[in-house]
């Protein structure tokens, strides 16, 4: 019986193939827009994952700042007592669940190398700083124990720099390559592997790295620290370290119980979780507005199903005049309803897996394939013509023969 209205269903969609057509885009059309939207912000949310990771390995951003919330201030760094490097060793020698602590400096300058010159950003800072931004060489060598203490004129170089300055293969190093940094050139020992476009759309790899003390004395010309770079170990509390570095640095900078905080401290893992629940909220309301055209969709079934049972009101009425049950009638109605639904699902399926794959390379973001969205929207969309196929199929299988027969 099953089989026998399966293709009594096949044969009516193939002899309207166009009006099957017109009657399944809808179910196309919101399947497509359904799946495209949550394939998309589930690549978006990845790709805000990844860019997040980048910056660091557990990390922790000390910036100067007032405290942020009610009664906190601004959030500028004016005018407010800069960190010390004292307090980077104090915080690694006094606080448990630190693996590493970096200070940080930068500076915006135009660097002259190989007749060339680039705008870019010169960044002062440790060999722990490497380690804290998960930051590897694709070629020559961190800086000496020597260098950092006396501030050599050595820096490493970002991919982009090393591009727009040297050319060449990505990652070479050419010997004895120098680079002009305002008043003075410095050797360059090394380049950073590429990290690509950060969380706020920056190029990572646009940045000159040179010792703490070279920026000190060379570039900016003052002892400023900004910022402090923290890194903790796996599984360490997180809540624990943030309020003993909050504790240590009130004490360290003088700050009275009833002085605000004048730093900030950040957890970029919470910065994470923020920026990925805001896009999962995103993309769920996305998906649930392509959803109204599914419903859209099965409306248009039921209007063509009623009128494929009015127009075989006479067959319908013979076949129940020679025997057939209504049980019978109502599942070829049904079935067909269901087959156009599914169809519908299928296609919309293919076109949505070749959009959000153009769309995430032209959005610059991962193509992450959900096969659970995929399968849930095909049996939605089966379950559309269930629902929506129901009632036109109970009409007919409740048909009057004799009246049936009577239809003109």
């Amino acid at each position: 019986m099953w089989l026998n209205a399966l293709l009594l269903a096949l044969r009516s969609i193939r002899r309207n193939l166009l009006r099957s057509i017109l009657t399944i885009l809808g179910i196309v059309i919101g399947v497509g827009a359904v799946i495209t939207m949550v394939t998309l912000g589930n690549g978006a949310t990845l790709s805000v994952q990844q860019q997040i990771s980048s910056l660091g390995t557990n990390l922790l951003m000390i910036r100067l700042g007032q405290r942020q919330g009610p009664g906190g201030g601004g959030g500028g760094g004016g005018g407010i007592q800069p960190f010390k490097e004292s307090d980077v060793t104090a915080i690694q020698s006094e606080i448990g669940g630190i693996a590493a602590a970096a200070p940080e400096a930068r500076a915006a300058v135009t660097v002259v190398g190989n007749g060339r010159n680039w705008a870019t950003n010169v960044t002062g800072s440790t060999n722990d700083w490497f380690t804290i931004g998960n930051w590897k060489l694709a070629s020559g060598r961190m800086f000496e124990p020597d260098e950092q203490l006396a501030g050599s004129a050595v820096c490493i170089i970002g991919e982009t720099v090393r591009r727009e300055i040297y050319g060449g293969a990505v990652g070479t190093l050419i010997p004895g390559a120098q680079l002009r940094i305002r008043q003075f050139s410095c050797n360059v020992v090394g380049v950073l592997v590429s990290k690509g476009q950060g969380g706020m759309g920056n190029d990572q790899d646009d940045i000159v790295v040179v010792p703490f003390h070279t920026l000190q004395r060379r570039v900016t010309g003052t002892r400023t620290v900004n910022t402090i770079l923290v890194s903790m170990e796996p599984g360490s509390e997180r809540t624990r370290i943030k309020a003993s570095l909050r504790q240590l640095l009130r004490e360290r900078r003088k700050l009275t119980d009833s002085d605000d905080d004048n730093f900030n401290v950040l957890d970029t893992q919470q910065i994470a979780d923020a920026l990925s629940g805001t896009t999962k909220v995103l993309t769920t309301l996305l998906g649930a507005v392509a959803a109204v055209s599914l419903l859209v969709g099965g409306i248009g079934i039921m209007n063509i199903m009623l009128v494929s049972v009015t127009e075989r009101t006479r067959e319908i009425g013979l076949r129940l005049a020679i025997g057939a049950l209504g049980s019978e009638v109502l599942l070829q109605f049904l079935i067909e309803a269901v087959a156009l639904s599914a169809l519908g699902g299928v296609i919309g399926i293919a076109i949505a897996t070749v959009a959000s794959y153009a769309l995430a390379h032209v959005m610059g973001v991962p193509y992450v394939f959900d096969s659970t969205i995929n399968l849930l929207s095909l049996l939605f969309s089966a379950a559309i013509g269930v629902i929506f196929g129901y009632f036109p199929a109970r009409r007919a299988a409740h048909m009057d023969p004799i009246e049936a027969l009577r239809h003109e």
